[in-house]
Protein backbone atom coordinates (compact mmCIF):
# COMPACT_ATOMS: atom_id res chain seq x y z
CA UNK A 1 0.00 0.00 0.00
CA UNK A 2 1.15 3.32 -0.96
CA UNK A 3 2.22 6.12 2.02
CA UNK A 4 -0.55 8.57 0.86
CA UNK A 5 -3.20 5.90 0.46
CA UNK A 6 -2.50 4.35 3.88
CA UNK A 7 -2.22 7.48 6.13
CA UNK A 8 -5.68 8.29 4.11
CA UNK A 9 -7.20 5.03 5.43
CA UNK A 10 -5.75 5.80 9.23
CA UNK A 11 -7.38 9.56 8.81
CA UNK A 12 -4.06 11.44 8.74
CA UNK A 13 -3.46 14.23 6.86
CA UNK A 14 -1.65 17.76 6.38
CA UNK A 15 -3.34 20.60 7.80
CA UNK A 16 -1.81 24.02 6.50
CA UNK A 17 -0.84 26.18 9.99
CA UNK A 18 -3.88 28.91 9.14
CA UNK A 19 -6.53 26.05 9.92
CA UNK A 20 -5.14 25.67 13.66
CA UNK A 21 -5.36 28.98 14.10
CA UNK A 22 -7.33 32.68 14.27
CA UNK A 23 -10.80 33.45 14.87
CA UNK A 24 -12.77 31.12 12.82
CA UNK A 25 -10.63 28.16 14.47
CA UNK A 26 -11.89 29.58 17.96
CA UNK A 27 -15.29 29.85 16.83
CA UNK A 28 -15.71 26.24 15.06
CA UNK A 29 -13.39 23.62 16.36
CA UNK A 30 -15.06 21.65 19.78
CA UNK A 31 -13.96 21.39 22.58
CA UNK A 32 -12.72 17.80 23.75
CA UNK A 33 -11.12 16.12 26.68
CA UNK A 34 -9.38 12.97 27.16
CA UNK A 35 -7.28 10.53 29.04
CA UNK A 36 -4.27 9.73 28.90
CA UNK A 37 -2.94 6.55 30.35
CA UNK A 38 1.23 5.93 30.46
CA UNK A 39 3.03 2.75 31.32
CA UNK A 40 5.73 5.40 33.69
CA UNK A 41 5.81 6.20 37.07
CA UNK A 42 4.91 9.89 38.09
CA UNK A 43 8.57 9.82 39.60
CA UNK A 44 10.29 9.30 36.48
CA UNK A 45 10.13 12.61 34.78
CA UNK A 46 11.97 11.96 31.66
CA UNK A 47 9.09 9.37 30.47
CA UNK A 48 6.27 10.71 32.44
CA UNK A 49 7.13 14.09 31.35
CA UNK A 50 7.26 12.91 27.76
CA UNK A 51 3.95 12.23 28.15
CA UNK A 52 2.76 15.32 29.83
CA UNK A 53 4.77 17.61 27.16
CA UNK A 54 2.39 15.50 24.42
CA UNK A 55 -0.94 16.66 26.19
CA UNK A 56 0.95 20.20 26.89
CA UNK A 57 1.27 20.84 23.63
CA UNK A 58 -1.73 19.49 22.01
CA UNK A 59 -3.60 22.05 24.28
CA UNK A 60 -1.26 24.78 22.88
CA UNK A 61 -1.94 23.82 19.77
CA UNK A 62 -5.69 24.05 19.70
CA UNK A 63 -5.60 27.08 22.16
CA UNK A 64 -6.78 25.13 24.44
CA UNK A 65 -9.66 23.10 23.50
CA UNK A 66 -8.21 19.60 23.34
CA UNK A 67 -7.00 18.72 26.66
CA UNK A 68 -5.52 15.38 27.63
CA UNK A 69 -4.89 14.38 31.06
CA UNK A 70 -2.33 12.27 31.63
CA UNK A 71 -1.91 9.27 34.50
CA UNK A 72 0.72 7.40 36.00
CA UNK A 73 1.39 3.59 35.42
CA UNK A 74 -1.93 1.84 37.60
CA UNK A 75 -4.37 4.59 37.22
CA UNK A 76 -6.21 3.82 34.37
CA UNK A 77 -4.32 0.46 33.36
CA UNK A 78 -1.24 -1.61 34.56
CA UNK A 79 2.00 -0.70 33.16
CA UNK A 80 2.01 -2.94 30.72
CA UNK A 81 -1.83 -3.03 29.34
CA UNK A 82 -1.52 0.54 28.12
CA UNK A 83 -2.24 -0.86 24.32
CA UNK A 84 -5.07 -3.40 25.72
CA UNK A 85 -7.02 -0.25 27.41
CA UNK A 86 -6.39 1.84 23.84
CA UNK A 87 -7.01 -0.95 22.11
CA UNK A 88 -10.84 -1.34 24.26
CA UNK A 89 -11.75 1.90 23.89
CA UNK A 90 -11.49 2.34 27.65
CA UNK A 91 -9.02 5.09 27.43
CA UNK A 92 -8.48 7.38 24.35
CA UNK A 93 -4.88 7.27 24.61
CA UNK A 94 -1.74 6.29 25.55
CA UNK A 95 1.91 6.71 26.10
CA UNK A 96 4.35 3.55 26.22
CA UNK A 97 6.61 1.08 24.97
CA UNK A 98 5.45 -1.43 22.41
CA UNK A 99 7.74 -3.78 22.46
CA UNK A 100 5.98 -4.54 25.93
CA UNK A 101 2.82 -5.96 23.71
CA UNK A 102 5.04 -8.84 21.45
CA UNK A 103 2.96 -11.09 23.25
CA UNK A 104 -0.12 -9.75 20.67
CA UNK A 105 2.06 -9.32 17.69
CA UNK A 106 6.07 -9.71 17.54
CA UNK A 107 6.21 -7.34 15.17
CA UNK A 108 5.69 -4.50 17.44
CA UNK A 109 9.04 -5.13 18.89
CA UNK A 110 10.58 -3.36 16.37
CA UNK A 111 8.35 -0.09 17.29
CA UNK A 112 10.86 0.41 20.26
CA UNK A 113 13.93 -1.49 19.61
CA UNK A 114 15.89 -4.88 18.95
CA UNK A 115 19.00 -6.61 20.93
CA UNK A 116 21.51 -5.40 18.34
CA UNK A 117 19.77 -3.09 16.65
CA UNK A 118 19.46 0.54 15.41
CA UNK A 119 20.81 3.40 17.88
CA UNK A 120 18.70 6.75 17.81
CA UNK A 121 19.32 7.93 15.10
CA UNK A 122 19.36 5.17 12.86
CA UNK A 123 15.96 4.39 14.31
CA UNK A 124 14.24 7.74 13.70
CA UNK A 125 15.88 7.32 10.11
CA UNK A 126 14.14 3.80 9.59
CA UNK A 127 10.87 5.32 11.33
CA UNK A 128 10.28 8.52 9.41
CA UNK A 129 12.29 7.67 6.12
CA UNK A 130 12.82 3.81 6.33
CA UNK A 131 9.24 3.33 5.80
CA UNK A 132 9.53 2.01 9.53
CA UNK A 133 6.72 3.82 11.17
CA UNK A 134 4.26 2.86 8.23
CA UNK A 135 4.90 -0.94 8.85
CA UNK A 136 4.35 0.02 12.68
CA UNK A 137 0.94 1.51 12.05
CA UNK A 138 -0.28 -1.51 9.80
CA UNK A 139 0.58 -3.80 12.63
CA UNK A 140 -1.09 -1.73 15.32
CA UNK A 141 -3.85 -1.44 13.79
CA UNK A 142 -4.81 -5.02 13.58
CA UNK A 143 -5.52 -3.43 17.71
CA UNK A 144 -7.52 -1.05 16.97
CA UNK A 145 -4.77 1.91 17.67
CA UNK A 146 -2.53 4.34 15.70
CA UNK A 147 1.19 4.85 17.00
CA UNK A 148 3.49 7.95 16.44
CA UNK A 149 7.38 8.34 17.62
CA UNK A 150 7.38 10.16 21.44
CA UNK A 151 10.22 10.09 22.48
CA UNK A 152 13.67 7.98 23.14
CA UNK A 153 16.13 6.58 25.48
CA UNK A 154 19.18 6.76 23.12
CA UNK A 155 21.43 3.11 24.30
CA UNK A 156 20.44 1.93 27.48
CA UNK A 157 22.44 0.41 30.34
CA UNK A 158 22.68 -3.03 30.42
CA UNK A 159 20.92 -3.32 34.07
CA UNK A 160 21.74 -3.70 37.84
CA UNK A 161 23.34 -7.52 39.18
CA UNK A 162 23.41 -8.93 42.72
CA UNK A 163 26.45 -10.88 41.34
CA UNK A 164 29.38 -9.99 39.21
CA UNK A 165 28.81 -11.41 35.09
CA UNK A 166 32.01 -12.63 33.94
CA UNK A 167 30.74 -14.99 31.11
CA UNK A 168 27.56 -16.32 29.20
CA UNK A 169 27.35 -19.14 32.10
CA UNK A 170 26.68 -16.69 34.51
CA UNK A 171 23.06 -15.76 32.92
CA UNK A 172 22.09 -19.73 33.42
CA UNK A 173 19.51 -19.72 36.17
CA UNK A 174 19.36 -15.42 36.54
CA UNK A 175 16.42 -14.42 37.64
CA UNK A 176 15.92 -11.13 35.37
CA UNK A 177 13.90 -8.18 34.59
CA UNK A 178 14.14 -7.15 31.07
CA UNK A 179 10.94 -6.98 28.66
CA UNK A 180 10.20 -7.20 24.75
CA UNK A 181 12.93 -9.26 22.06
CA UNK A 182 15.20 -8.85 24.83
CA UNK A 183 14.09 -10.81 27.45
CA UNK A 184 13.27 -13.74 24.53
CA UNK A 185 17.50 -13.54 23.70
CA UNK A 186 18.21 -13.61 27.52
CA UNK A 187 15.59 -16.77 28.01
CA UNK A 188 17.66 -18.45 25.50
CA UNK A 189 21.26 -17.75 27.39
CA UNK A 190 19.07 -19.29 30.59
CA UNK A 191 17.73 -16.89 32.38
CA UNK A 192 14.66 -16.91 34.04
CA UNK A 193 12.84 -14.23 32.41
CA UNK A 194 10.31 -11.36 34.28
CA UNK A 195 8.67 -8.49 32.91
CA UNK A 196 7.70 -5.95 35.99
CA UNK A 197 6.11 -2.30 35.27
CA UNK A 198 8.58 0.30 36.57
CA UNK A 199 7.35 0.91 39.42
CA UNK A 200 7.69 -2.74 40.59
CA UNK A 201 10.73 -3.49 40.05
CA UNK A 202 12.83 -1.98 42.86
CA UNK A 203 10.77 -3.97 45.55
CA UNK A 204 11.58 -7.43 43.53
CA UNK A 205 15.37 -6.38 43.06
CA UNK A 206 15.57 -5.62 46.83
CA UNK A 207 13.60 -8.76 48.29
CA UNK A 208 15.77 -10.88 46.28
CA UNK A 209 12.26 -11.67 44.07
CA UNK A 210 15.11 -11.18 41.29
CA UNK A 211 18.59 -11.31 40.86
CA UNK A 212 19.54 -8.32 38.77
CA UNK A 213 16.84 -5.70 36.58
CA UNK A 214 17.48 -3.26 33.89
CA UNK A 215 15.48 -0.29 33.37
CA UNK A 216 16.85 2.98 30.93
CA UNK A 217 19.76 4.35 32.14
CA UNK A 218 21.75 5.99 35.50
CA UNK A 219 19.00 9.04 35.77
CA UNK A 220 16.00 7.17 35.67
CA UNK A 221 18.07 3.89 37.53
CA UNK A 222 18.93 6.23 40.21
CA UNK A 223 15.45 7.67 40.63
CA UNK A 224 14.37 4.10 41.07
CA UNK A 225 16.70 3.13 43.72
CA UNK A 226 18.31 0.33 41.50
CA UNK A 227 21.67 1.02 43.09
CA UNK A 228 20.37 0.12 46.86
CA UNK A 229 19.51 -3.12 46.04
CA UNK A 230 22.64 -4.23 43.65
CA UNK A 231 26.12 -3.13 43.66
CA UNK A 232 26.73 -4.41 39.71
CA UNK A 233 25.98 -1.93 37.08
CA UNK A 234 26.61 -3.38 33.32
CA UNK A 235 26.83 -1.86 29.81
CA UNK A 236 26.01 -1.22 27.19
CA UNK A 237 22.11 -2.37 27.26
CA UNK A 238 22.60 -4.84 23.88
CA UNK A 239 18.78 -5.38 24.13
CA UNK A 240 17.89 -1.32 23.96
CA UNK A 241 20.28 0.39 21.46
CA UNK A 242 17.85 3.27 20.63
CA UNK A 243 14.48 2.88 22.47
CA UNK A 244 11.45 4.36 20.98
CA UNK A 245 8.38 5.20 23.24
CA UNK A 246 5.39 5.98 21.52
CA UNK A 247 2.01 8.02 21.78
CA UNK A 248 -0.81 5.18 20.73
CA UNK A 249 -4.61 6.31 20.10
CA UNK A 250 -7.63 4.05 19.97
CA UNK A 251 -7.80 4.17 16.15
CA UNK A 252 -11.80 4.72 16.27
CA UNK A 253 -11.37 7.99 18.08
CA UNK A 254 -8.38 8.91 16.23
CA UNK A 255 -10.71 9.09 13.13
CA UNK A 256 -13.55 10.97 15.20
CA UNK A 257 -11.35 14.02 15.50
CA UNK A 258 -11.11 16.93 13.48
CA UNK A 259 -7.72 16.77 11.20
CA UNK A 260 -6.16 19.90 13.35
CA UNK A 261 -6.51 17.95 16.29
CA UNK A 262 -4.87 14.77 14.42
CA UNK A 263 -2.05 17.20 13.53
CA UNK A 264 -1.74 18.41 17.10
CA UNK A 265 -1.37 14.98 18.12
CA UNK A 266 1.53 14.32 15.12
CA UNK A 267 3.82 17.22 16.18
CA UNK A 268 3.63 17.23 19.46
CA UNK A 269 4.41 13.92 19.74
CA UNK A 270 7.40 14.52 17.64
CA UNK A 271 8.64 17.19 19.45
CA UNK A 272 9.08 14.86 22.80
CA UNK A 273 10.75 12.70 20.61
CA UNK A 274 13.51 14.83 19.79
CA UNK A 275 13.10 16.36 23.36
CA UNK A 276 13.53 13.33 25.18
CA UNK A 277 16.85 11.65 24.10
CA UNK A 278 18.32 15.20 24.47
CA UNK A 279 17.17 15.43 28.15
CA UNK A 280 18.23 11.87 29.02
CA UNK A 281 21.77 12.94 27.51
CA UNK A 282 22.10 15.99 29.59
CA UNK A 283 21.15 13.99 32.86
CA UNK A 284 22.64 10.55 32.69
CA UNK A 285 26.57 11.84 32.67
CA UNK A 286 25.68 13.79 36.17
CA UNK A 287 23.96 10.55 37.38
CA UNK A 288 26.11 8.15 36.51
CA UNK A 289 28.91 10.21 38.19
CA UNK A 290 26.67 10.29 41.34
CA UNK A 291 25.90 6.81 41.28
CA UNK A 292 29.86 5.42 41.20
CA UNK A 293 30.21 8.31 44.11
CA UNK A 294 28.15 6.00 45.89
CA UNK A 295 30.06 2.99 45.54
CA UNK A 296 28.12 1.25 42.09
CA UNK A 297 30.61 -0.89 40.49
CA UNK A 298 30.44 -0.20 36.97
CA UNK A 299 31.19 -2.85 34.81
CA UNK A 300 31.38 -3.79 30.93
CA UNK A 301 29.58 -6.76 29.57
CA UNK A 302 32.12 -9.46 28.72
CA UNK A 303 33.13 -9.84 25.20
CA UNK A 304 32.09 -13.22 25.55
CA UNK A 305 28.39 -12.42 26.79
CA UNK A 306 27.98 -9.51 23.66
CA UNK A 307 29.16 -12.68 21.44
CA UNK A 308 26.89 -15.10 22.55
CA UNK A 309 23.67 -12.76 22.74
CA UNK A 310 24.28 -11.33 19.57
CA UNK A 311 24.11 -15.37 17.91
CA UNK A 312 21.06 -16.35 19.97
CA UNK A 313 19.46 -13.03 18.86
CA UNK A 314 19.95 -13.62 15.18
CA UNK A 315 18.81 -17.07 15.36
CA UNK A 316 15.55 -15.58 17.29
CA UNK A 317 14.92 -13.22 14.61
CA UNK A 318 15.25 -15.72 11.80
CA UNK A 319 12.90 -18.03 13.90
CA UNK A 320 9.99 -15.87 14.33
CA UNK A 321 10.70 -14.79 10.23
CA UNK A 322 10.02 -18.45 9.35
CA UNK A 323 6.79 -18.55 10.74
CA UNK A 324 5.04 -15.01 11.14
CA UNK A 325 5.24 -13.27 7.58
CA UNK A 326 4.34 -9.80 8.79
CA UNK A 327 6.90 -10.02 11.03
CA UNK A 328 9.47 -11.25 8.13
CA UNK A 329 8.37 -8.52 6.03
CA UNK A 330 9.25 -5.94 8.29
CA UNK A 331 12.43 -7.99 9.36
CA UNK A 332 13.78 -7.93 6.08
CA UNK A 333 13.57 -4.50 5.01
CA UNK A 334 14.82 -3.69 8.56
CA UNK A 335 17.65 -5.73 8.37
CA UNK A 336 18.76 -3.82 5.10
CA UNK A 337 18.01 -0.73 6.40
CA UNK A 338 20.25 -1.34 9.41
CA UNK A 339 23.17 -3.21 7.34
CA UNK A 340 23.65 0.03 5.05
CA UNK A 341 23.43 1.94 8.00
CA UNK A 342 25.80 0.73 9.92
CA UNK A 343 28.73 0.87 7.02
CA UNK A 344 27.79 4.77 6.59
CA UNK A 345 28.21 4.99 10.64
CA UNK A 346 31.31 2.95 10.62
CA UNK A 347 32.74 4.90 7.90
CA UNK A 348 32.12 7.81 9.44
CA UNK A 349 30.20 8.49 12.71
CA UNK A 350 31.98 5.56 14.18
CA UNK A 351 35.86 6.52 13.36
CA UNK A 352 34.84 10.25 14.46
CA UNK A 353 33.83 8.31 17.82
CA UNK A 354 36.55 6.25 18.50
CA UNK A 355 39.25 8.75 17.73
CA UNK A 356 37.59 11.46 20.50
CA UNK A 357 37.34 8.39 22.61
CA UNK A 358 41.22 8.63 22.82
CA UNK A 359 41.21 12.75 23.53
CA UNK A 360 41.68 14.09 27.47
Amino acid sequence: MKRRDFLKKVGIATVASSSVFGPVYAQTAPRIRWRMATSWPRSLDTLFGAAELVAKRVSDLTEGRFEIQVFPAGELAPGLQVLDVVQAGNVEIGHTANYYYVGKSPSLAFDTGVPFGLNVRQQNAWLYFGGGLQAMQRVIADFNAITFPAGNTGVQMGGWFRREIRGPEDLRGLRFRIPGLGGQVMSRLGATVQTLAAGEIFLALDRGAIDGAEFVGPYDDEKLGFFRAARFYYYPGWWEPGSTVSTIVNLDRWRSLPKSYQEAIISASSEANDKVVAEYDAKNAPALARLVRAGVQLRPFPTSVLQAANREATALYEEIAARDATYRGIYENWKRFRDESRRWFATNEFRYEDFVRTLR
